[in-house]
């Protein structure tokens, strides 16, 4: 227990004098959950404004409905400049009982939008003009609470992302940085366990990881950005834990190879950056090819997301951890194993 704490408060002491591991721990992870809480924050709130040229009951039901923002012209080439400049994603040209939408190709996502939504509403008008009673209904209602904003989607994500970044540099860097040094050598001589040197960097791994969470949360719940924690958002303690343990094995593996410290950060670099954008950590995966989508169930970060989001954001349950938890156990398991047997010494 003496060399344990020992070496675990000269890691601690390492980690906190080392302004560079301080920066790319805390601030850099802050810097994406600012910039991209600041930009969506009131994403959601806008309408999708189109031009319209002309009067009728669909453009009156439109703009009764507020289901998006019409802005009128009286002539028609001035609204199509506007779709044609990229100002505008459609235009919407009444002629008598002819609709005729003009869209931009450039803005496929807005356009199918507008597109959907007209046809709708000229369906209903030509149901209603045949005075004939509707066979079926529809309804539609949002399975989170109306309060969410995208802040409560980001965090999850960015903070998943920043405990693997600190896990896997700071393993990987403290390894081949003490093996350079021969600080390795001289641990095995001396009456020191692998086991205390391991338990030592994972304990100092695990309470950043901890700082992170709470000042990540701290911060996104600022009036500015607005998080709101569901009822069960203690659960993300435990698995921020075993996502630290998961990415320090990876870090160990990514160390036992790497000669140099340059080496070391740039493997972890080609190793967390993709694993980042594959996990949805900055947009949802759920817009990525199908294949893609199967490709990153493969990384440990995807399922970390997921079971984040559903304990801080969904207010799902423990069973929610099931599933992440037992992924990143067996990645811990498999992994550390790897690493355990290419692990060296010495240089």
């Amino acid at each position: 227990m003496t060399a344990f704490k020992t070496l675990s408060l000269a890691m601690f002491k390492g980690f906190v004098r080392d302004k560079v591991t301080l920066f790319f721990t805390f601030l850099f992870p802050l810097m994406f959950l600012v910039i991209f809480g600041l930009m969506l924050g009131d994403a959601g709130t806008d309408k999708t404004k189109i031009a319209v040229v002309g009067d009728g009951p669909v453009v009156t039901s439109l703009r009764d409905s507020g289901v998006l923002e019409l802005e009128s012209f009286d002539d028609e080439n001035a609204a199509l400049r506007k779709v044609e400049d990229g100002d505008l994603p459609a235009a919407l040209i009444v002629r008598g009982q002819t609709l005729d939408v003009r869209y931009a190709q450039s803005d496929q996502v807005e356009s199918a939008t507008v597109l959907g939504i007209v046809n709708g509403f000229v369906d209903k008008a030509n149901l209603a003009a045949t005075g004939q009673p509707p066979r079926f209904t529809f309804a539609s209602e949002k399975v989170e609470d109306a309060s969410l904003k995208p802040i409560q989607y980001l965090t999850p994500g960015i903070l998943s992302w920043g405990v693997a970044v600190s896990a896997v540099f700071g393993s990987a860097l403290t390894l081949v940085s003490w093996r350079r040094k021969q600080v390795l050598r001289r641990i095995r001589l001396a009456p020191v366990s692998a086991t205390s040197v391991l338990s030592s960097r994972v304990l100092v791994s695990a309470g950043v990881a901890l700082v992170q969470g709470a000042t990540f949360v701290g911060i996104a719940m600022l009036p500015v950005f607005g998080l709101r924690l569901s009822g069960h958002w203690w659960l993300s303690i435990p698995l921020l834990l075993l996502g630290t343990v998961a990415f320090f094995a990876l870090g160990m593996l990514v160390g036992a190879f790497a000669k140099t410290e340059e080496s070391a950060s740039a493997a972890a670099n080609i190793v967390v950056l993709p694993m980042a954008f594959l996990s949805g950590t900055f947009f949802p995966v759920e817009q990525a090819p199908a294949w893609l989508q199967v490709v990153s169930k493969v990384f440990p970060l995807r399922h970390m997301n997921d079971g984040m989001l559903d304990v801080l954001v969904r207010g799902k349950g423990i069973d929610a951890l099931l599933v992440p938890g037992a992924i990143l156990i067996g990645f811990t398991l498999v992994v550390g194993f790897i690493a355990s047997r290419v692990f060296k010494w010495e240089e």
